[in-house]
């Protein structure tokens, strides 16, 4: 199992901006559930600690093997959502690990 995160800080100028942004992101990645063979599993959560150094959000995806997230990472539903969503984004990170089913 490939477990894949992806953490954003998102745009906005207001608590009330970032939080629709986040509201966007989460709508937008659960809406894949069930469109992409070999995702096992996908979560989207929005940070609460309100640390400064905290992202705004977080994507947890777990995947059956490297091929399917290779798959995943250009699939058109996948790209769709990522262009859709690209301009709300101030910074991305991402791990991607594997653990054992």
């Amino acid at each position: 199992m490939i477990k894949h995160i992806v953490m954003w800080n998102v745009r906005g100028n207001t608590p009330s901006e970032k939080a629709h942004a986040v509201d966007r992101i989460k709508a937008a990645f659960e809406g894949l559930t069930g469109k992409i063979p070999g995702l096992l599993n996908l979560e989207v959560g929005a940070d609460v600690s309100c640390i400064d150094y905290a992202c705004d959000v977080v994507l947890y995806s777990e995947f059956d093997s490297a091929e399917s997230l290779a798959q995943y990472a250009v699939h058109a539903e996948h790209l769709r959502v990522k262009a859709e969503l690209g301009d709300l984004r101030v910074a991305r990170h991402q791990v991607d690990y594997e653990a054992p089913l």
